[in-house]
């Protein structure tokens, strides 16, 4: 399966769109500051399901702050990062809510560093930031039927 994930686009969605255009992926995941740029992105793709979950510039959202969503067989805890003050470098409070839900990925966003890492077994993962920056850059995420997991950051172009 193949993932395109992003995160705080801030209404700068043209390379999002571009990256999704490329990739092609089986489903994408917006990890909020950007449910508008999301919303354009499914109006451009109607035949990709999207996935959202808001983020702390995402005032005229109702949804839910963190989604717990099947992914090729393995739950994966989906939030912005905000409420879990991930800005602060620290994940104990994100990784103890993911843990909870029974997720073995968990995805976030808010501090516009990409990274991925394994953290006492949960696959953990930051697409940085879509859309502010130099560093402008999304995930590929890809995962197999038995529990494989790739992942690389790519930089929109």
């Amino acid at each position: 399966m193949k993932i395109a994930v992003f995160s705080d686009t801030h209404g700068l969605a043209q390379g999002m769109i571009d990256a999704v255009r490329e990739y092609r992926p089986d489903q994408v995941i917006h990890l909020g500051d950007g449910m508008r740029d999301a919303e354009r992105l499914m109006r451009e793709f109607p035949e990709i399901p999207v996935c959202t979950v808001p983020g702390n510039c995402d005032y005229d959202s109702y949804d839910p702050e963190y989604k717990v969503i099947d992914l090729c067989g393995m739950k994966a805890f989906l939030t912005h990062g905000h409420r879990y003050a991930v800005r602060s470098g620290r994940l104990d409070t994100l990784l103890y809510a993911a843990e909870c839900s029974g997720a073995q990925i968990v995805m976030f966003g808010h501090t516009h560093r990409a990274g991925y890492d394994n953290i006492g077994g949960l696959f953990v993962l930051n697409p940085g930031t879509a859309g502010q920056g130099l560093n402008r850059t999304w995930a590929k995420l890809e995962l197999g039927p038995t529990g494989e997991i790739h992942c690389e950051i790519c930089k929109i172009k």
